[in-house]
C-alpha cells in the first residue's frame, strides 16, 4: 500500500511538473496573451512556478500539504480563465474544452485530498 501512494503521488504530480516548465515558454505566454489573460507575460511564469513547486513538493513528499494547496491555487484560476467551454459556439471546441475544465476540476479533488492527508508512508518528511 505505501507504494501505491509513492506512485499516485509522483503520477499526480506529473502533469504540473511538465506544464509548469512550459509556462516560460514565449508560445504559453502569447496564448494565454490571446485567451485574455492580463499581465501574461509576468502570471503565465508566475503560475509555472506555484505549479512546478506544488507538483515538486507532492512527488516527493516534502511539505506536500503546503504543495497540494499551491496546485490549488494554480488550478482555480487557469481552469475558469483558460477553459471557458460555456462561452465558446464551436461545438466541437466547446466539448474539448469541457473535458479540460472537468479534468482541472478531478485535479483540483486529488490536490484537496493530499491537502487533507499528506504525502503518505514513502515521502522525504517521514525520512525515507
Amino acid at each position: 500500500m505505501k507504494y501505491s501512494a509513492l506512485i499516485g503521488r509522483i503520477l499526480f504530480s506529473l502533469i504540473f511538473i511538465f506544464s509548469g516548465i512550459s509556462h516560460f515558454a514565449a508560445g504559453t505566454i502569447a496564448y494565454a496573451t490571446y485567451a485574455g489573460v492580463p499581465m501574461a507575460s509576468f502570471l503565465v511564469p508566475l503560475s509555472g512556478v506555484i505549479a512546478l513547486a506544488g507538483g515538486l513538493s507532492i512527488a516527493l513528499g516534502y511539505k506536500a500539504k503546503i504543495g497540494a494547496i499551491l496546485i490549488v491555487i494554480f488550478l482555480l484560476p487557469v481552469t475558469f480563465t483558460m477553459h471557458k467551454f460555456w462561452g465558446i459556439t464551436d461545438p466541437m471546441m466547446a466539448q474539448m474544452q469541457m473535458a479540460m475544465f472537468m479534468k482541472n476540476i478531478a485535479l483540483t479533488g486529488g490536490a484537496l485530498v493530499i491537502a487533507a492527508f499528506g504525502s503518505g508512508p514513502l515521502s522525504v518528511d517521514k525520512g525515507v
